[in-house]
């Protein structure tokens, strides 16, 4: 900075006094006036240029909370454990065991069918040194038959059980999902993060709101 200055000092005294008009017209006290105040205009200069820089960091930085009408504002959003809202609702014990009682129906209707099964494999068994070969053949196609259907019949349970559950449960589900968005609407939220599985370990308190005891609260009514 030194440096450019005396060259800026030197340049500016050069040309100042090589000019035929003034050579003679210039006084050592009004050279030194000159001198200053260009120097004084540099740096001004530079300093106006420091400062728009800086404004446009903390524009850039600020940017990223600011709203279209000029205020600040940062999101704010709501989080719960989803499993454990449905299972405070009272209706959720209720739907627990029609559930279960529909499982044991398809276990029983299962464990028989297989019973039937074995005692028919083992009949074939004790048959195979008398039995004549059509018999065999028979009795054989019988047990492919039944293991068949028995087959199919576990699968069709497994989905029939699996739609009953989901039909019994709909309504709890749908009580929840009202009471959740009702909640985030009355707040003000910009979404609502279910933390179940530990899929957010870690939430800012000064923009997540825990809201279980609230949205169990409003399920117990």
């Amino acid at each position: 900075m030194k440096d450019k200055l005396s060259s800026i000092h030197h340049a500016t005294t050069d040309r100042l006094t090589n000019i035929p008009e003034i050579k003679h017209t210039i006084t050592s006290e009004n050279m030194k006036r000159i001198i200053f105040l260009f120097i004084s205009s540099i740096c001004l200069i530079a300093s106006a240029q420091e400062n728009i820089n800086k404004s446009s960091v903390s524009t850039t930085d600020t940017a990223l909370y600011a709203r279209n009408d000029g205020q600040y504002s940062i999101s704010k959003f709501g989080f719960l454990s989803y499993d454990s809202a449905l299972q405070s609702m009272p209706d959720y014990a209720l739907a627990q065991r029609q559930t279960a009682a529909l499982r044991s129906k398809y276990e029983q209707e299962t464990q028989r069918v297989e019973r039937e099964f074995n005692q028919k494999y083992e009949q074939f068994l004790e048959g195979l040194r008398d039995f004549p070969q059509t018999i065999l053949q028979k009795r054989q196609t019988e047990l492919q038959e039944l293991l068949t259907k028995n087959i199919a019949f576990k699968e069709e349970s497994r989905r029939l059980l699996a739609k009953a559950e989901q039909d019994i449960f709909a309504p709890l589900h749908a009580r929840l999902s009202a009471v959740i968005k009702e909640i985030g609407t009355k707040r003000g939220y910009s979404f609502i993060l279910n933390t179940d599985n530990n899929s957010c370990p870690f939430i800012n308190p000064l923009q997540g709101e825990d809201i279980n005891g609230i949205v169990k609260e409003s399920l117990s009514k």
